[in-house]
């Protein structure tokens, strides 16, 4: 009987373990709730041949099913913009390798899957000891800072505190989904919708519509959908959501759970 249960217990203890590493291996692979994940802030792909590209504040790394460039990393560099397109070149190198990345704002469709991404990506790349360029294309989307992943309420319009009495019933709100970038909320006196654009440092809120119910008299909502769709840049801190351009300190909102 004793060694009935001490293999009954070996069983049992198998099996939790088993279990734990099946949960931390699900865990690791949700994709975006990785660490891994979140230090790239634009990720493509391209086929024929098989190819990665992931580009972060700190490193660039290129994969791929080429012979002698299956994971090269280079350190981040600046993008040279173009003046009159929305287009970003990249120009990489370490003691190895030399390429150039160009990202466009263009739908571009992944030649397996069928895919739609918002940006086409070309990729020139070379070993610095040869004299032909390997030339790839593929396609690629900026990753929305998961951060942004909440509700928000209006604490701050242009520059100002806000109150009770500036809005009809209750203060402004959005609430953001990143994943889908698109949000939906309150402005004050209608609910609204709408889309967001998320590049690396740059947030628009796009689209925006609105109920139309008559508001009263003071109600500050047209001056907060002017400031919503005014923003081009954000910051994050201390559980506060600021939107800006150029100009000014648009809006601040607190998180709220």
């Amino acid at each position: 009987m004793k060694k009935i249960l001490l293999v009954l217990l070996l069983l049992i203890g198998i099996t939790g373990c088993k279990s734990t590493a099946d949960k931390e291996t699900s865990t690791s692979s949700s994709g975006i709730s990785t660490e891994e994940d979140l230090k790239y802030y634009f990720k493509a792909t391209g086929n024929e041949p098989f190819w990665g590209l992931k580009i972060g504040n700190e490193h660039i790394v290129f994969t791929s099913q080429i012979v002698g460039k299956e994971n090269i990393t280079f350190n981040s560099a600046e993008a040279v913009k173009a003046m009159d397109a929305n287009v970003k070149m990249y120009k990489l190198s370490n003691e190895k390798t030399t390429a150039t990345v160009t990202i466009q704002q263009l739908d571009c469709q992944n030649s397996m899957s069928g895919a739609i991404s918002p940006y086409s990506v070309k990729i020139e790349i070379k070993d610095n000891s040869e004299l032909e360029v390997k030339k790839l294309s593929g396609c690629g989307n900026y990753v929305t800072d998961y951060r942004l992943h909440d509700i928000w309420v209006l604490e701050e319009l242009n520059g100002y505190k806000v109150f009770a009495t500036d809005f009809q019933k209750e203060f402004p709100r959005i609430e953001i989904n990143s994943a889908e970038n698109r949000f939906m909320g309150y402005g004050g006196c209608n609910s609204i919708t709408g889309q967001i654009f998320f590049e690396k440092d740059v947030l628009r809120f796009t689209k925006v519509v609105s109920t139309l119910m008559a508001c009263a008299p003071g109600n500050k909502e047209g001056e907060f959908l002017k400031a919503l769709q005014s923003g081009t840049t954000y910051s994050i801190e201390n559980n506060r959501l600021t939107l800006s351009n150029p100009s000014a300190k648009l809006l601040v909102f607190k998180k709220v759970d």
